[in-house]
């Protein structure tokens, strides 16, 4: 039991739980707390409700479809539930999608994420004294605000902000405001930085599960540029515990970098992949590349042109949160991977469900060139 389960349940409102993270972290928090979880999505591209099939008949699970920019609807939720507690998932996320299209996370990611802030500014206002004490907003962020690392160093929580992408400034812009929600109007926020997450319930858009399902249906793996791109891989999971750790244990005010301490270049990200795809369905048993005379996964690799401003490398360091919170990662990258490509082979009605009619694998984020190829 967690120190807030000791004052009573109460309610955790999490917006875009029917998201990748967000709906980890629903599963989570239902298993490790009592409290009540209110969940509000749009139900956007990568939104399904899919992903909380599980968790749907649990009567402590009230779902909500409702944007985050919508004031009202969000004001709504927090009379009807009043949650002591919001975690802030929300957020358009992928950097390709950014280039072509930046106008959408400006709206969510920035204005959403100031819709929030003031709905929850209000209802803060509003409490008795104890309400206020038990109240906590925490913005789940990303360590892409901070920019692109040289071969060495990390990235810390008094790192300066230096975003690359559209998608990197709409949520530096978000964290901006909501620390500066903290120093001047008393809300008590917290604000999360986490490395690129991997796992269950990803939409097929991004690298490790846009990989897995091209391999198994033998199309080609493209790999951006010269692959050597590092990023810090951090398994769904032990990011969700380091969320509800922050949620609980936190310190008002502060920031924590969550990573996993695993840097891997994209390049050796589909090797490990295409390896740990010929322990689960051999390619000589794999009818997709056998039409094709193809005798491994390797064999689909193929480099295309990088992607508009490719940040380098992302490495982040967490002993801000290990210190304090006593947090670590219990999955290493090999186990992590093996258990993600396992899923991807086992849930293929999940990942067309989510696909149908939203998205066909093909290249984005490349506006400026005009460019197509890809997946």
């Amino acid at each position: 039991m967690t120190g807030r389960d000791a004052q009573g349940p109460g309610a955790i409102l999490v917006t875009g739980g029917a998201g990748f993270i967000g709906s980890n972290f629903v599963r989570l928090a239902l298993e490790r707390t009592r409290a009540r979880i209110v969940v509000v999505d749009k139900l956007t591209y990568a939104g399904s409700l899919r992903s909380l099939d599980d968790c749907l008949s649990d009567p402590r699970l009230h779902f909500v479809q409702a944007d985050i920019g919508d004031r009202r609807a969000i004001a709504a939720v927090f009379r009807e539930h009043r949650p002591d507690r919001l975690v802030n998932f929300a957020a358009e996320t992928h950097v390709d999608r950014s280039i072509d299209g930046p106008a959408a996370f400006v709206e969510t990611n920035l204005v959403g994420t100031f819709e929030l802030l003031e709905v929850a500014r209000e209802a803060h206002r509003e409490r008795e004294e104890a309400e206020r004490r038990r109240f906590r907003f925490l913005h789940v962020s990303t360590d892409e605000v901070y920019g692109s690392l040289g071969p060495d160093g990390l990235f810390r929580e008094d790192t300066p902000y230096a975003p690359n992408s559209p998608y990197a400034a709409s949520k530096a812009g978000a964290d901006h405001l909501v620390r500066a929600y903290q120093h001047t109007y008393g809300l008590p926020t917290l604000i999360t930085n986490c490395s690129n997450n991997y796992g269950p319930y990803q939409f097929p858009e991004k690298l490790i599960p846009l990989m897995t399902l091209n391999a198994i249906e033998g199309k080609p793996l493209p790999i951006y540029g010269d692959g050597a791109n590092v990023r810090d891989w951090l398994y769904v999971e032990d990011h969700c515990e380091g969320i509800l750790l922050v949620l609980e244990r936190g310190r008002v005010g502060e920031k924590y970098n969550i990573g996993g301490g695993n840097e891997r270049t994209n390049l050796e990200i589909v090797d490990r992949l295409c390896e740990a795809l010929e322990e689960l369905l051999p390619a000589d048993e794999n009818p997709a590349l056998r039409g094709q005379g193809k005798a491994s996964y390797s064999d689909l690799k193929r480099f295309v042109a990088d992607r508009p401003g490719h940040d380098r490398r992302y490495a982040i360091d967490a002993k801000k949160i290990r210190r304090e919170l006593g947090w670590s990662p219990r999955h290493d990258f090999e186990s992590g991977l093996a258990r993600t490509v396992a899923w991807y082979l086992e849930n293929r009605d999940w990942c067309d469900a989510v696909q149908q009619g939203r998205y066909r694998r093909e290249r984005l984020g490349l506006a400026e060139t005009g460019e197509r190829s890809g997946a």
